[in-house]
């Protein structure tokens, strides 16, 4: 279950600040050093993100020791992670943090960014700092969780989601995280309990059908996890889990027919043909 999707409208927003640093700027430097990441800026708002990356190496390299280069390394970064250059991200966080190594908003871009490449335990360790700093921090908890649960450290990931949850008991990704512990716990009925509960206050919500059809799924109820499937499906035809799921029941049923046309589906829904060889080889 992936909650690791950040929103543009964050990075757009942290870049912004950038127009409150050169506030505090004297005249004399303000011209040429502002003017580059102001245009950088406006070039981002646009999404011209190799133009705005060009700007800010360049207002870098103007002034290598300027106090308020921590933020242009930081929108570096977040333009280089869009870009795909993520070892280049990388480099830019670094920088950016020896500069001030407790920021929070630039650690917690980084362990996105390597939680994104895989990289957990380094993520881990941005997280742990970041609650090191700010012990009431949400996404670190949130995704510290996720992290201990990969690691199958379910008592530890338990602490984090109900630290989460004392903070925000509505939290949508604390309690979905914690519904799914409940599952790879075998807490089969406390899952089922708490995905309930939240799809009564989100009745048109996909992934929760998906959520609860995957507990069911896990206790033998293949025929509820169809019908909660095809009420995701119904509601959002565009979320491949759904189809994935449903197919492995109709292998499982020996449908066979039925089950490639959603393996098919999944891939043509962005799942790589590799991953669903040996379901589509089964289904002939």
């Amino acid at each position: 279950m992936n909650f690791l999707d950040y929103k543009y409208t964050t990075a757009t927003m942290r870049v912004l600040l950038v127009l409150l640093l050169f506030m505090a700027l004297p005249a004399s430097a303000q011209n040429t050093y502002k003017e580059l990441s102001e245009k950088a800026i406006d070039y981002i708002q646009k999404d011209s993100l190799p133009k705005a990356e060009k700007l800010l190496k360049e207002a870098l390299a103007l002034e290598p020791h300027n106090l308020h280069n921590t933020m242009l390394l930081s929108n570096l970064g977040l333009i280089q992670k869009r870009l795909g250059q993520y070892q280049k991200a990388l480099d830019s966080y670094a920088l950016a943090l020896n500069l001030a190594p407790l920021a929070v908003p630039i650690l917690l871009d980084r362990a996105a960014l390597l939680m994104e490449m895989g990289e957990q335990d380094k993520a881990y360790t941005d997280y742990c700092m970041v609650l090191d700093v700010d012990k009431q921090n949400k996404e670190a908890m949130l995704m510290r969780a996720f992290v201990y649960m990969n690691r199958k450290d379910y008592n530890a990931a338990l602490i984090d989601y109900n630290r989460l949850l004392n903070l925000e008991p509505k939290s949508y990704s604390g309690r979905l995280g914690l519904a799914t512990l409940y599952q790879k716990q075998t807490k089969f009925r406390e899952a089922l309990e708490l995905i309930a509960k939240m799809i009564v206050e989100h009745p048109e919500d996909a992934t929760l059908y998906i959520a609860r059809a995957s507990v069911e799924l896990d206790m033998n109820h293949q025929d509820l996890a169809l019908i909660d499937l095809e009420e995701a499906i119904r509601l959002n035809s565009a979320l491949p889990e759904a189809y994935l799921l449903r197919g492995n029941i109709y292998l499982n049923q020996k449908r066979k027919t039925l089950a490639k046309a959603d393996f098919e589906k999944a891939i043509s829904l962005g799942v790589p043909s590799s991953d669903l060889h040996e379901q589509l080889i089964k289904c002939k």
